[in-house]
């Protein structure tokens, strides 16, 4: 039976003894035989009763188990639901009975803490370890090697994935086969992607970064991928003779620059570095480029569309950019009060349409009508601009945007001249309550390693570039940024730890 996204990827493979995945130990797993590990998992999972649009969700270390178990969703019809592994019991309950998931795939060691919540809402457990081992393997080695596939269309639901929620309750966005498909294809054509690619891929797996990109990239072209458990500079220093191309987030790319074994020799092979997920810094651009020769290809996706622009493969990798739409993507700067297109050059919300769009929000309706058009665009959240050249700049989250005394505060461009300050190595711009102003600017600075930064040199620069309004009212000082497992800033608990700074101002 036709399967958009299982034949697209998956299927078509069968029968290939070529290596797939290569392992820390020096072990390879071959095309045909992650097939069938999951053919054997989608064969035990059906055991259980789950039918075709049941959600199945994971709270597992990575590991080829962990991925044959997407694929084993794919093939069976069901719809995978991939979990970060920091998750608490308590976050982890909402997930589960907003999705109504009917199997939670987790480690042994949470069984005890997990299975009370899950009897609860009448899901089944089973496990999944980091070694590969647990009850669903167990359950899966007496299984057949062969399932007979699932019949699903372009518009079924392949995968849900919850936003990180810092506004409010996290929002499932339902991804279908076509939204996946689509921009892999894309993707595999604009970034020159082969089966001679050999894939260093050290990012989590619970991400669209690490499993709807890296992941169904390799899988489309039939390329092999060094499948290592997590980011680790030696480890990755160790594989990347062995690669050809990398994906990362930028916290992959500043820990590689701090090892002096990372050179121009040791890359000399590499086809592509591509990095996002969060901002890179135009420090780290020149940084990288000037160590290996190599310039790195930044992009912009989101939970809800996967990839949406890309700085070109050949041509200006512009620092400081997104790039340019990919090809099948609209994009448009938009008025937040209007919703009418900006000419370039303005800041405002960026919108997206296309076949990468998500289908909606699960059991959110009215989330869905607020953010999703109904010509299709979606509101991303996200402010920016198009400059005159065409390339497009990240300028933050709408929600990030500082109002102080009725004027719109955009933290990127304080950020941007905080960056570039001497001692400085990151930065971060939040608003924080103020009782004149309802909001006012404070700057949150990261010093490079045994630098002490000038705090009054640092205000004056702040003087002589930006508007008074614009000004930092304060510079606070911090070891390091508060970041989500993915790298992104988390502005939210910057707020949240400096709200009271100025209550009595």
């Amino acid at each position: 039976m036709a399967n958009t996204l299982y034949d697209n990827l998956f299927g078509k493979h069968a029968g290939n003894t070529a290596p797939f995945l290569h392992l820390p130990d020096g072990g390879t797993i071959s095309y045909d035989g992650f097939l069938g590990t999951a053919a054997r998992i989608a064969n035990a999972i059906t055991a259980l009763g789950l039918e075709p649009g049941d959600r199945v969700a994971a709270q597992v270390a990575k590991s080829p188990q962990a991925l044959a178990l997407y694929a084993a969703c794919v093939q069976a019809g069901l719809i995978f639901l991939p979990l970060n592994t920091a998750y608490t019991v308590d976050e982890l309950s909402y997930f589960i009975e907003n999705s109504g998931a009917k199997l939670i795939v987790c480690d042994g060691a949470r069984t005890d803490a997990i299975a009370p919540m899950a009897e609860g809402l009448s899901a089944q457990v089973a496990t999944l370890n980091a070694d590969g081992s647990g009850s669903l393997m167990e359950q899966a080695a007496d299984q057949p090697e062969t399932f007979d596939t699932v019949a699903r269309g372009k518009d079924d639901l392949a995968a849900f994935l919850y936003t990180s929620g810092t506004t409010g309750r996290s929002k499932g966005a339902m991804l279908t086969h076509e939204n996946l498909l689509s921009n892999t294809e894309v993707l595999v054509d604009h970034w020159r992607f082969t089966g001679d690619d050999v894939l260093l891929h050290a990012l989590p797996i619970f991400h669209t970064h690490g499993l709807f990109v890296a992941t169904n990239i390799i899988l489309s072209v039939g390329g092999k991928m060094i499948f290592l458990p997590k980011f680790d500079a030696e480890e990755v220093i160790a594989w990347l003779p062995k690669a050809t191309s990398m994906m990362g987030v930028p916290t992959f790319y500043t820990r590689l620059l701090e090892d002096a074994q990372f050179n121009g020799d040791l890359v000399r092979h590499m086809r592509l570095f591509i990095s996002g997920s969060a901002p890179l810094l135009a420090e780290t651009h020149v940084q990288f480029e000037e160590r290996t020769g190599h310039r790195i290809l930044e992009r912009y996706g989101m939970t809800e569309t996967n990839m949406n622009t890309s700085n070109p493969y050949d041509g200006e990798r512009r620092a400081g950019t997104v790039g340019f739409a990919l090809p099948g993507v609209e994009l448009k700067i938009t008025d937040p009060d209007t919703g009418k297109t900006l000419p370039d050059g303005e800041i405002g919300q960026i919108e997206v349409r296309g076949p990468n769009v998500f289908k909606g929000y699960w059991q959110m309706p009215e989330k869905t009508a607020a953010e999703l058009r109904e010509d299709g665009f979606f509101i991303t959240g996200d402010l920016g601009k198009i400059d005159e050249d065409g390339y497009i700049h990240i300028v933050g989250r709408n929600k990030d945007l500082i109002i102080s005394g009725g004027y719109n505060i955009y933290p990127k461009e304080i950020e941007l001249l905080l960056d570039e300050q001497p001692g400085v190595l990151e930065s971060a711009v939040v608003g924080v309550p103020h009782p004149d102003f309802g909001e006012t600017v404070l700057g949150v600075i990261v010093p490079e390693k045994d630098e002490q930064p000038d705090l009054d040199a640092i205000m004056e620069a702040a003087k002589q570039s930006l508007a008074r309004f614009k000004h930092p009212r304060r510079l606070v000082v911090m070891d390091a940024l508060p970041r989500n497992t993915m790298g992104k800033v988390q502005k939210n608990v910057l707020r949240e730890d400096f709200k009271e700074m100025f209550a009595t101002a």
